[in-house]
């Protein structure tokens, strides 16, 4: 059984930029399509990023595009997501995951969801 842990995330001032990551531990993500979502409070969790496991392409949300930047370690099992110029509206809980459906932006094809790691951007 394949675990994720979050961290990284905090409380910053917009305009600044954050690193997060994603661990897993039980098995390797090296052969796994991975994601990065966020849930803000009353609202649904969003899709935000994602990196396929076999060409390491890339995706991301109108939102991020141009700010965010997410990529891989397999050597260290690891997924990042690099926030910069961050936003007040990316203040959520952001999750990661492992893509198991064919749907790069639905979470419900996404599966061993961390516990989340929380981004609070202030003005």
């Amino acid at each position: 059984q394949v675990q994720l842990v979050e961290s990284g995330g905090g409380l910053v001032q917009a305009g600044d930029s954050l690193r997060l990551s994603c661990a897993a531990s039980g098995r390797t993500l090296s052969n796994r399509s991975m994601g990065w979502f966020r849930q803000a409070p009353g609202k649904e969790r969003e899709f935000v990023a994602a990196i396929g496991w076999r060409t390491g392409n890339t995706d991301y949300a109108d939102s991020v595009k141009g700010r965010f930047t997410i990529s891989r370690d397999n050597a260290k099992n690891t997924v990042y997501l690099q926030m910069s110029s961050l936003k007040l509206e990316d203040t959520a809980v952001y999750y990661c995951a492992i893509r198991l459906g064919a749907n790069v932006y639905s979470p419900n094809d996404y599966r061993y969801w961390g516990q989340g790691t929380q981004v609070t951007v202030s003005s």
